[in-house]
C-alpha cells in the first residue's frame, strides 16, 4: 500500500526583506537625478559649491541603498536557511515513515547526497534568484514610467530590448535545468556507488576486484565531470545572451541621446528639445534598467541547480511503502508485565501482500503458531519466508487479511506496542560504527554494563578479543567474522529477555557447520518458554525445532512435520 506523497512547503518571500531590496534598487533613481541636476547646474554657470548638496544626497542615498540591500539579504538568507531546515526535516521524516524493506527506497548514499549536498543549492536559489525575479518585475517598470515623460523613443528602445532577454534566457534555462538535474542524479549515483563499495571493501579485496571497482568509479567521476561542464557551458551562454542584448539596448539609447543633443534628431521627446541634464539622467537609468536582468542572468544557474535540488527532495519524499505504526506512540508496557505474560500465539488468516507493481507474494495465506511453539519456515528463495517475518514484525503493511499476535490484531494502532514483545534477528545483522556495547544495546534504555557482558557471554563472544564491550567497531563490522556478527545479533536478542516472540531469518546461512551448531544451541537456549518462528534453508536447524512448515512458490503453508 503506497504512501501519499509528502507535500513540501513553498517558500514565501519575507515581505520586509523583499521590500528593502526592491527599495534599495529604486534608490538609484534619485541618485541619478541628483547627478544630472548637478551637471546641468554647473553647465548653466553655477559655482562648484552647487554640487556639494547633490553629492551629499548621492552619498546618503548610497549608504541607505547599501544598508537596505545588506539587511534584506541577511533576512532573506535566514529565511532560506529556516526553510531548508524545514524541508530536510520533512524529507527525513518521510524517509523514516517508509518501510526499510521498500524496494523503491533510495539508497542511503544517494539520499545522503540529496539531503546534505544537493539541497544546499536551494539556499542560493532562494536568497539570490527569488529577490532578483521580484526586482525584474518592479525596477524596469518604474524606470520606464520615469523615462517615458522625458523621451518616448528612449522608453520604446528599452521596451523592445527588454523582452528579448527573458525569451532567450528561458530557452537557455530549460536546457540548464535539465542539465543540472542530470548532473545531480549522476552525482547521487556516484555517491551511492562509492558508499556501497567502501562498505564492502574487505570483500572487494578478497575477490581481487579493487582495480575493476576503481575503473568503474573513475568512469562515474568522468561522467559527472562531463555533465558539470555541460551545465557551465549553458551558464556562460545565458550570460552572453544577456550581455549582448543589454549592451545593444544601452548603446542605442546613448546614440539617440547623443544625436538629440547634437541636433541631428528632432523627434522622440514630445516636441521639445532634450537638455543635457535630461539626457544624462536617461543615460544613467539605461544600465539600471537592465541591471535586474543582469542580476537575474547571474543567478540563472542557481535557479536551475536549486530547482533540481528541490526536485530531488520531492522524489525522496514521494510515494513508497509505509512503515506500519510510524508516528503512532506505543502504549507503555512494563518489563514486569511482559515477564509474567504467556508467550503469544500467532494467527494469520487470509493474508494478502504484494510489492508495488509485482505479482502477489501472499494471496489468502493462513498459518497458526501455538503459544511457545518453535516453527521452522522452509521454502525456496523468493517463496516469501522473509516477507512473512517482516509482516509479523510490522515492517511491511499487509494489503488484506488479518494477523493476530497474542489475540491482538496487528495494525497501525497496535504494532508499536506489539513490537515491544518481539526480538528480530535478520540474516545480515548490521554492525554500526560504535562500541560493541552500543551495538548490543542499540540505544535501549536501562541496559547496564553487566547485562551487556552477560549477553555477550551467552552468545559465546566473551573470549573474542574484538567483541569486548569497550572495543570500537567500524561500520559493517570489519574485524568480526560472519559467525561473530551473527552471534553479536544473538547478544542483542539476549539483552531483551522479556521479548517472548522471536523472529529469526536465516541465522545459520553462510556459516560453517561448527559455528552453525553453536548459533543454533544459543538460539534454542534463548527461545525457551517463548514463541519462535525461524525462516531457514538449513535442514539441521529445522530438525531441531518443534514443527516445520513448507512455504511454496505460491506462498501457501504446507505442514511437513508437527
Amino acid at each position: 500500500m503506497p504512501t501519499t506523497p509528502l507535500s513540501l512547503p513553498r517558500f514565501i518571500l519575507p515581505r520586509a526583506a523583499s521590500l528593502a531590496q526592491g527599495g534599495a534598487a529604486l534608490l538609484w533613481l534619485p541618485q541619478a537625478a541628483l547627478l544630472a541636476w548637478a551637471v546641468q547646474a554647473m553647465l548653466a554657470g553655477a559655482p562648484w559649491r552647487a554640487a556639494l548638496l547633490p553629492a551629499a544626497g548621492v552619498l546618503l542615498l548610497g549608504v541607505l541603498r547599501a544598508g537596505g540591500e545588506a539587511w534584506g539579504a541577511r533576512r532573506m538568507y535566514a529565511a532560506a536557511r529556516d526553510h531548508l531546515s524545514t524541508l530536510r526535516a520533512q524529507v527525513a521524516q518521510a524517509l523514516a515513515h517508509r518501510s526499510p524493506l521498500d524496494r523503491q527506497r533510495a539508497q542511503s548514499g544517494q539520499a545522503a547526497s540529496v539531503i546534505a549536498e544537493q539541497a544546499e543549492a536551494i539556499v542560493p536559489y532562494l536568497v539570490r534568484y527569488k529577490p532578483a525575479r521580484w526586482k525584474v518585475m518592479l525596477v524596469p517598470l518604474v524606470i520606464l514610467a520615469v523615462v517615458t515623460p522625458l523621451s518616448w523613443i528612449a522608453a520604446l528602445i528599452l521596451l523592445i530590448a527588454a523582452p528579448l532577454i527573458p525569451v532567450f534566457m528561458a530557452l537557455v534555462g530549460m536546457g540548464a535545468q535539465a542539465a543540472s538535474r542530470a548532473q545531480m542524479v549522476e552525482m547521487g549515483s556516484m555517491n551511492a556507488f562509492l558508499l556501497d563499495r567502501l562498505r564492502g571493501l574487505a570483500t572487494l579485496r578478497a575477490l581481487d576486484a579493487v582495480d575493476a571497482t576503481a575503473e568503474r568509479l573513475d568512469a562515474s567521476s568522468q561522467s559527472v565531470r562531463r555533465r558539470t561542464m555541460v551545465v557551465l557551458r549553458i551558464a556562460f551562454l545565458s550570460s552572453a545572451v544577456l550581455e549582448l542584448f543589454s549592451a545593444l539596448g544601452v548603446a542605442m539609447v546613448a546614440a539617440f541621446i547623443g544625436f538629440s543633443l547634437l541636433g541631428s534628431i528632432n523627434f522622440g521627446t514630445w516636441g521639445r528639445e532634450l537638455s543635457l541634464g535630461q539626457g544624462l539622467f536617461i543615460l544613467l537609468l539605461a544600465p539600471a534598467f537592465f541591471e535586474p536582468l543582469r542580476e537575474l542572468a547571474a543567478v540563472w544557474h542557481d535557479k536551475a541547480a536549486g530547482e533540481a535540488g528541490l526536485a530531488g527532495l520531492h522524489d525522496l519524499a514521494g510515494e513508497g511503502v509505509p512503515l506500519p505504526g510510524a508516528g503512532v506512540a506505543a502504549a507503555a508496557v512494563s518489563a514486569a508485565a511482559m515477564a509474567v505474560a504467556p508467550p503469544p500465539a500467532i494467527e494469520i488468516h487470509q493474508l494478502r501482500f504484494a510489492h508495488p507493481g509485482e505479482a502477489p507474494v501472499f494471496d489468502g495465506f493462513d498459518l497458526t503458531v501455538r503459544a511457545g511453539e518453535h516453527v521452522a519456515l522452509l521454502g525456496a528463495s523468493g517463496a516469501g519466508k522473509t516477507t512473512l517475518l517482516s509482516l509479523l514484525a510490522g515492517l511491511l503493511p499487509a494489503s488484506g487479511g488479518e494477523i493476530r499476535i497474542g489475540g491482538v490484531r496487528l495494525n497501525d494502532g497496535t504494532v508499536n506496542t506489539l513490537r515491544q514483545r518481539m526480538a528480530w534477528m535478520g540474516q545480515r545483522p548490521h554492525v554500526f560504527a560504535a562500541s560493541v556495547s552500543q551495538n548490543v544495546t542499540l540505544g535501549r534504555v536501562g541496559a547496564h554494563a553487566a547485562q551487556v557482558t552477560q549477553a555477550l557471554h551467552l552468545a559465546d563472544l566473551a573470549a573474542v578479543a574484538q567483541a569486548q564491550p569497550a572495543v570500537m567497531l567500524s561500520d559493517g563490522g570489519q574485524g568480526l567474522s560472519g559467525g561473530e556478527a551473527v552471534r553479536l545479533a544473538l547478544a542483542r536478542v539476549a539483552l531483551h529477555p522479556h521479548a517472548d516472540l522471536l523472529l529469526v531469518d536465516e541465522p545459520t546461512a553462510h556459516l560453517d557447520s561448527e559455528t552453525a551448531e553453536r548459533v543454533t544451541d544459543t538460539l534454542l537456549e534463548l527461545a525457551k518458554g517463548k514463541t519462535m518462528i525461524v525462516a531457514t534453508h538449513d535442514p539441521v536447524l529445522a530438525g531441531r525445532l518443534q514443527r516445520t512448515v513448507q512455504v511454496d512458490a505460491r506462498a501457501q503453508a504446507q505442514e511437513l512435520r508437527a
